[in-house]
Formats: C-alpha cells, sequence, structure tokens
C-alpha cells in the first residue's frame, strides 16, 4: 500500500531543491507520474488553505443554533447559571440531609394539662379492687379455676400498677354470686371509702371512654394509649359480671358491693377506717330487680367502651352483646324505676332522680356502637325527651353528673347532626338537642348570668353545694368538645339569643375552670395531688391516710390514723378533691370529706377536660372513630300530603 493524497495533491509542497538521493530511491521514483510530482498551479479553496497554510478566523456568531431553536449566547449563559443555581440551593441541601446524620430534636416538654392527666389517670390505679389476672382470665373464657387459691383469686397484682402502697383486696366480693365462680371481684372503689358503686362507676368507665375515641391521637402521643385502655378495661370486665352477660334477656343487676347506712355503729365500709387489704367485716352485694337509670348507663358504659376496642373483635362484641342485654332490661316497661328507690344503703350516696335521660344516652352509645337505626330512633324519641324534661330551660339540667345525662347526651346527637346530618325522620328532634346544646353552652358563660361565680373564678354548677369541682371538671370536657366539634365544621362560633359568641370565648371559659383546679385561684392551691408544690395533704381517703407498714389496723384501730392531724404517708396521686366552697375557701381536713375527698366520677371528668385541652398530639377530634359502625344513612321520602277535599 502505498501512502496517497486522495484529494490530488502531495502531502508536501514541492520547491526544487530536494536532497540528493541514492540510487534504489531514485529508481523508485521513477515509477510515479511524474505529473504527479509537478507543483500545483491551481488556486487552493478555502477548506485546503485553512488546512496548510493559517487558521481562518471566523466570524463570532451572536446565537447558538440548537437546530430546532436559537437561542443567543447571554440567554444560554444565564440559563446554565440558573440550572447551577438550582443544583447548589435544592438539590445539593436535599442530598446533604438525606446522607449526612440525624440529629433528633429534642421534643417540646409537655405542656401543663399534659402533666396533670399522667396523674389523674394514676387515681384510677389506687382505686382498683384487686385480684387483677383472675378477672382477665375470666372474660377471656380461658380460666383455669386449679389456679385459683383459697382467696378465690387467680395471680397478684401486676408490678406495673404504679401504687406500691396497694395491694390485692377486696378477695371475697360477691361469694355467692349466681353468675360466674368468680363473683364480683375487681372493678374500683368509688372514694374514700371502700364501697364499689356501680352506678358512678359506670358513668366514670362511659367518659373515658369517651374522651379515647375523640382523641385517642393525644392519649398516644403522650403515651398513656394503652394505659387507659386497661383501666377501660379493668371496669367494664367488671360490669359484665354483675349481670348475666351471657343471656339474652335478664331479670336483675347487682348494683352494689359493701355499703352502710348513716348513722351506723356496725363494722362497715364507713364505719370502720381500714385498708382495702384489711377488711375483715361483711360486704353484702346489692341486687336490683329494676333500675333503668343503673341499666341504661351500663349500656352507655360497655357500648362507649366497645368503640374503644374495636380492634379486638372478640372483645368489642362481647362489650356490645353485654350492652344490648342491659338495655333491653332497662326499656322493659316494669323495671322503669330509679335503681336508688327504697335503697337506705344507696339513696344518701347516690340517688337517682330519673332514668329517661339515661334511656337517650345509652341508646345514643348504642347507636354508634352498632349502626342500628332501631337505637337513633330511642335516642330522638320525642316521649323520652319530654319525660325528661331536655328542653326546658332549667339550669340544673345543663349541669352533667352521675345523675343528669342530658347535656352529654344532647352534645353527643348535635354530633350526629354536625358530621352524618341523617335527615328525616331524625332531624327535627336532632335540631332541637342541637339548638339546646348552643343554649347549654351560653349559660356556662359569665356573662349571660345564669350560674353565679365564685370571686375567685369558680362557676358555681352545684349552686353553692359541696364537692363543687366533679361539676366544674364535666362542664368544661362538654365546652372545649363542642369547641372541637365546630372547629371541624370550620363554624367560628354559634348564636345565643342575638349575640354571637366566638369560640374562642367558650374555649376561654373551658381553659379557666380547669385553671382554677390546677391552681389559678385564691388559695393558690393546686385540688389535684401531685400536681404543683402546693396541693392538700390530708386527703379522705382510707388507703392513702393509712400507713403501708406491714401491720393490719382493725376496724377502730384505723381512727387513729383517720383522726390525726399529720399528712397522709401516702399521696394519692392524680386525686382531684371535692373542692372549695362558695367563698373560694378550702379546708384541708381528713375528716370533712366534702372539702378532702375524690370520686371516680369527679376524676373521669377531669381526665376528659384535660384530654381535650392538652396540646399534645395536635388539636381536634377524631371526626370519624365515633361513626366507624354506622352505616351510610339515606333518608327515606317524607309521607306524601294527606289527599286535597274540596
Amino acid at each position: 500500500m502505498h501512502s496517497a493524497n486522495h484529494r490530488g495533491g502531495s502531502f508536501e509542497i514541492y520547491n526544487g531543491a530536494a536532497e540528493s538521493t541514492t540510487d534504489d530511491e531514485k529508481s523508485r521514483n521513477m515509477e510515479w507520474d511524474k505529473a504527479a510530482l509537478q507543483p500545483q498551479r491551481h488556486h487552493l479553496d478555502e477548506t485546503q488553505q485553512s488546512w496548510l497554510l493559517y487558521r481562518q478566523e471566523t466570524k463570532k456568531k451572536k446565537y447558538v443554533d440548537f437546530g430546532c431553536i436559537a437561542c443567543s449566547h447571554r440567554a444560554l449563559k444565564w440559563t446554565l447559571y440558573a440550572f447551577v443555581f438550582a443544583v447548589l440551593v435544592i438539590l445539593l441541601p436535599t442530598v446533604l440531609a438525606k446522607t449526612l446524620p440525624k440529629r433528633r430534636s429534642k421534643p417540646s416538654p409537655p405542656d401543663n394539662y399534659t402533666l396533670a392527666l399522667h396523674k389523674a389517670l394514676l387515681f384510677f390505679n389506687a382505686q382498683k379492687c384487686k385480684s387483677s389476672q383472675t378477672l382477665q382470665l375470666f372474660i377471656s373464657q380461658s380460666i383455669n379455676w386449679g389456679a385459683i387459691d383459697e382467696c378465690g383469686a387467680a395471680g397478684k397484682l401486676p408490678k406495673n400498677n404504679g401504687i406500691p402502697w396497694r395491694e390485692d383486696s377486696g378477695l371475697q366480693d360477691g361469694n355467692g354470686s349466681d353468675f360466674s365462680k368468680l363473683g364480683l371481684v375487681g372493678g374500683y372503689y368509688d372514694a374514700g371509702d371502700n364501697t364499689k358503686f356501680h352506678f358512678p362507676m359506670a358513668f366514670a368507665m362511659t367518659m373515658l371512654s369517651w374522651s379515647v375515641i375523640e382523641y385517642s391521637q393525644k392519649y398516644e402521643a403522650i403515651d398513656e394509649y394503652k394505659h387507659t385502655r386497661d383501666l377501660i378495661k379493668w371496669g367494664t370486665d367488671y360490669l359484665l359480671l354483675t349481670f348475666n352477660s351471657s343471656a339474652s334477656k335478664i331479670d336483675k343487676i347487682y348494683c352494689q358491693v359493701g355499703g352502710s347506712q348513716n348513722g351506723s355503729r356496725q363494722p362497715d365500709d364507713h364505719y370502720c377506717w381500714q385498708r382495702p387489704e384489711d377488711m375483715d367485716y361483711p360486704r353484702p352485694s346489692r341486687v336490683v330487680n329494676a333500675g333503668s337509670d343503673l341499666a341504661g348507663e351500663m349500656a352507655a358504659a360497655l357500648a362507649a367502651a366497645s368503640i374503644v376496642f374495636r380492634d379486638d373483635e372478640v372483645y368489642s362484641e362481647k362489650l356490645v352483646r353485654g350492652a344490648e342485654t342491659v338495655y333491653a332490661f332497662a326499656r322493659d316497661l316494669g323495671k322503669r324505676q330509679p335503681y336508688s328507690r327504697g335503697k337506705p344503703y344507696i339513696e344518701p350516696f347516690y340517688n337517682s332522680t330519673g332514668y329517661y335521660d339515661e334511656f337517650i344516652w345509652g341508646a345514643t352509645w348504642l347507636y354508634y356502637a352498632t349502626g342500628n337505626i332501631n337505637y337513633i330512633r330511642w335516642a330522638t324519641e320525642p316521649g323520652f325527651s319530654k319525660h325528661s324534661k331536655a328542653l326546658y330551660r332549667i339550669s340544673e339540667l345543663s349541669v352533667l353528673s352521675w345523675d343528669n345525662k342530658l347535656p352529654a347526651a344532647m352534645l353527643l346527637l348535635t354530633r350526629c347532626r354536625i358530621f352524618l346530618n341523617p335527615g328525616y325522620p331524625y332531624e327535627e328532634m336532632l335540631h332541637m338537642y342541637h339548638n339546646k346544646t348552643e343554649l347549654n353552652m351560653c349559660s356556662y358563660l359569665q356573662q349571660f348570668n345564669v350560674f353565679n361565680w365564685t370571686k375567685g373564678g369558680m362557676i358555681q354548677l352545684s349552686r353553692g353545694r359541696p364537692q363543687p369541682l366533679q361539676y366544674v371538671a364535666n362542664t368544661a370536657f362538654l365546652a372545649s368538645l363542642f369547641v372541637d366539634y365546630l372547629n371541624a365544621t370550620r363554624v367560628p362560633g354559634f348564636q345565643c339569643g342575638s349575640k354571637f359568641v366566638p369560640l374562642d370565648v367558650l374555649r376561654s371559659f373551658a381553659t379557666s375552670q380547669i385553671n382554677y383546679i390546677l391552681g389559678d385561684n385564691p388559695m393558690k392551691m393546686s385540688y389535684v395531688v401531685g400536681y404543683g408544690t402546693k396541693f392538700p395533704r390530708h386527703i379522705h381517703h382510707r388507703g392513702a391516710s393509712i400507713p403501708n407498714d406491714k401491720r393490719r389496723y382493725s376496724c377502730t384501730g384505723g381512727w387513729k390514723w383517720r383522726d390525726s392531724p399529720k399528712p397522709n404517708p401516702n399521696n394519692i396521686t392524680g386525686a382531684m378533691v371535692g373542692g372549695p366552697d362558695r367563698f373560694d375557701r378550702f379546708r384541708d381536713v381528713r375528716k370533712n370529706y366534702n372539702f378532702t375527698e375524690p370520686t371516680l366520677a369527679g376524676n373521669a371528668g377531669l381526665v376528659a377536660a384535660l384530654s381535650s385541652l392538652t396540646s399534645s398530639g395536635g388539636i381536634g377530634i377524631d371526626k370519624n372513630r365515633m361513626f366507624s359502625a354506622v352505616p351510610p344513612l339515606y333518608p327515606p321520602s317524607p309521607p306524601p300530603p294527606p289527599a286535597w277535599k274540596p
């Protein structure tokens, strides 16, 4: 092969002064075409000149041609700058954020309501009538009766109960009960005595469940969700023992364990001052064959708890069946009377004034638990409203308590109207309940002068009667919850007559009342034991006032601790006491139970109010959990108008 310039020219320019070559080289050169060796005389084209002679200077273009688009140099330059800037500002920080090790920021400190809520829940641990594992095993239908000791209890109290001065107690309660071998072991003591009153106990469980359903995200955020569910289950497991929960129809309910009569001089829960662990006097179990109020409240407690335990299908269904059974007992025409009527062991302590409010209350919870429209029909039954005086302007009926459920029931039904709007045929009654709920909220505000207020800022919902704080806590919960209902629908306020009330005003009422309980009062004292630095130290409570010194004190041997001027040796953390008088005065005296005795129902209202006000876990309610069993409502067409007659 020979190297050649295929364009027709040589690779070198001939100048006629080539050096002499050898003979071999000359002979080889003779073979080439002589014409090809002659210098070319024609003009080189522009391309050739650029190759051979010099670099041609070309005119700089003012734009860049991309084929489909032309772009000026300046625009291209700024585009590239913008791209680089975007990479540095957006992409680079993102990459660094994902690749660099993360530092966990410290969580914000809990607010005062969260701190108080932790403590308020502990009160329920202190009130447990215990032998823990027996109750759980019985309810699960897997109890090993061979493991029961001679006292009738299997297992011991869990170590995580959090109350070191409490031990197993009440192991003989309900011996002879015809519903189970377990009897009536478990549940909660009501207050500072050792009596188990089932009516206020059921109300307390309903309130705890209600707060968990509405504010489960808050309980989870403060790590109290499991604890509170355990407290609820402890109560509902016990309530299932108080009647034949395996039957579809019942004829009696156990309403109380223990108790006493006023002025009694016989050993009983009031005459004796003993720790529950040391009780050795008779504790009779009281049974009723009629009592729509008790049965209606128990139905509400079991139905509300079934929503809390929706994730446990077997247990939730057991609760629903029990709720339906006791509600059928409540509606039985032959059972319609207050459970406390003619009962000297009950009337002086938890006397019920009626049962139609429990009809509405229980039916509403059963509707939410089952979706059965029969319950919403009963909840909106005009006859129940009439007999309960729900729509009357009676200020006392706007105050929620263990005896009066009307304001809570109407708020629950208002929830149904706000979020579900079921329409005909329920709309008329729901609308009236909604209006009455707004009137209730108006009555709580000081500017409308419905209730008296102390100079220190506490609303007197009990009309000056003792133990006012339980009513204050319940009302603060209702007000705060109503605000959250309206906030969820972006409604900024409500009407009080001709005056529009913003939601902030009602929320301020709720916070002011809870702040009063927590120490913003003339006494500068927290009425929740263990919260703050100044709180009551002489609580009217047998277990808290007697030292846990491994000694057993007799019925009257404990009187010295009752009468002692010294502070209680055991702090019953989280207990909300009865509260001050109408002049904001408080006497920290153990024997004066009106000031210093806590109750199960009172603390349940406090827990509910605190859960609604804490900012932990965000603000607002869980709008849908309450309705998880409610099917879509398609209202039937209204009846046709009557035929025209000439």
